[in-house]
C-alpha cells in the first residue's frame, strides 16, 4: 500500500495550523541578521520577524536548504514507510534548493540502492513564491486525505503552478531596493513619487506590470487585472503581511468583484519579507489560457 508524503520549504508560508492538520513536512530556512543565524518557524514567528525586521539597519539573509539536509530527510521518511515523496519548493530562479533536492536524490538512491523501485521521489519546480505554491501543498494534501493517488497529486500541482499568477504590491520599497529586486533609483523615484509597483510573478520572473499613485489605488487596481486574468469560477488566495486590515480590504473587494471569497489567506514569512517587506497585499490566482 502507497504512503504519500509532501514536502514544502518555508517559503510557501504554508501556515502551522496546515503543517500539522496535514502532515506536511515543511523544511524552515535560515536567516541570518549580521553575525546571528535564526530558523524560520522555530526561533521566530512571522510577528516576531516583522519585529526583528524593523529593529535590523541591515539585509537580512536566508540561505538555501542544502543537498545534505535533504538527502537526510528522504532518508528519515524511507525509513517510515513513505513511498512517494513529493516535494513543491520555491521558485528554481531565486533559491538552488530546487536542484539540491535532485541532487539528493540522485545521492539517496546511490548510497539507498535498496529503495530503488520501493520509493519514488518527485520534485516540482514551484516557479513562484509564497501561497503561489503553498495553496497546491495544501490542496494536494487534502487529496491524499481522500485517498487519491501519486500521480493524481503531482500532476494536479503540476498543472496550478504551470498557471499560477501572483499580483502583488510592496508599500514601501525600502527592502527591495535594499534587496535587488527593484533597481536603486527606480526605488528612490519610486518612493519619492509616492508610486507603487504592481508586481507580478508568473512562470519564474518577477516583473512590474504597473505603477500606480497612492495606497488607495492598490487594491482597486489588483482586482480589476485579477477579475480580468483569472480562470472563472477557479479559487484565488490573498497573500499578505502584517497589515491584516489591507488584507480584509482586499478580500471583500475581490468578493465584490468575483462573487465568490478568497479560499485560503498566506501570510508571508521570512523568505519573502526580507525581499518585499513586511507590508505587502496580493492575490493568487490561476490564470485563464
Amino acid at each position: 500500500m502507497s504512503k504519500i508524503r509532501l514536502i514544502t520549504d518555508s517559503a510557501s508560508d504554508v501556515s502551522e495550523r496546515n503543517e500539522k492538520k496535514y502532515n506536511i513536512k515543511v523544511l524552515p530556512f535560515n536567516v541570518t541578521m549580521g553575525n546571528k543565524s535564526y530558523v524560520s518557524r522555530v526561533d521566530f514567528n512571522n510577528d516576531k520577524f516583522y519585529e526583528m525586521m524593523d529593529a535590523y539597519d541591515g539585509l537580512p539573509l536566508t540561505s538555501q536548504y542544502t543537498a545534505f539536509q535533504f538527502e537526510e530527510v528522504y532518508g528519515e521518511l524511507y525509513r517510515e514507510g513513505v513511498t512517494d515523496i513529493i516535494c513543491v519548493l520555491i521558485n528554481s530562479q531565486g533559491s538552488a534548493t530546487y536542484n539540491n533536492s535532485l541532487m539528493a536524490r540522485d545521492s539517496f538512491f546511490e548510497n539507498n540502492p535498496d529503495a530503488v523501485g520501493n520509493l519514488n521521489i518527485t520534485s516540482i519546480d514551484s516557479r513562484t513564491y509564497t501561497g503561489g505554491y503553498g495553496y497546491p501543498v495544501v490542496e494536494a494534501a487534502k487529496m491524499i486525505e481522500r485517498g487519491e493517488n501519486a500521480e493524481a497529486v503531482i500532476d494536479y500541482i503540476n498543472h496550478w503552478v504551470e498557471n499560477c499568477t501572483i499580483l502583488f504590491a510592496p508599500y514601501s520599497l525600502k527592502y527591495a531596493r535594499k534587496s535587488g529586486r527593484i533597481p536603486s533609483a527606480a526605488a528612490f523615484v519610486g518612493d519619492a513619487l509616492g508610486l507603487k509597483p504592481i508586481m507580478r510573478i508568473f512562470d519564474h520572473v518577477i516583473s512590474t506590470d504597473t505603477k500606480v499613485r497612492g495606497e488607495k489605488s492598490i487594491i482597486t487596481t489588483i482586482v480589476q487585472m485579477t477579475a480580468g486574468e483569472i480562470e472563472p469560477q477557479t479559487p484565488y488566495c490573498v497573500v499578505y503581511g502584517n497589515d491584516s486590515a489591507v488584507r480584509d480590504d482586499l478580500a471583500r473587494a475581490m468578493t465584490q468583484k468575483l462573487g465568490y471569497p478568497p479560499d485560503d489567506f498566506y501570510q508571508i514569512g521570512a523568505a519573502i519579507a526580507v525581499n518585499a517587506g513586511p507590508r505587502v497585499v496580493g492575490a493568487v490566482f490561476k490564470k485563464k489560457r
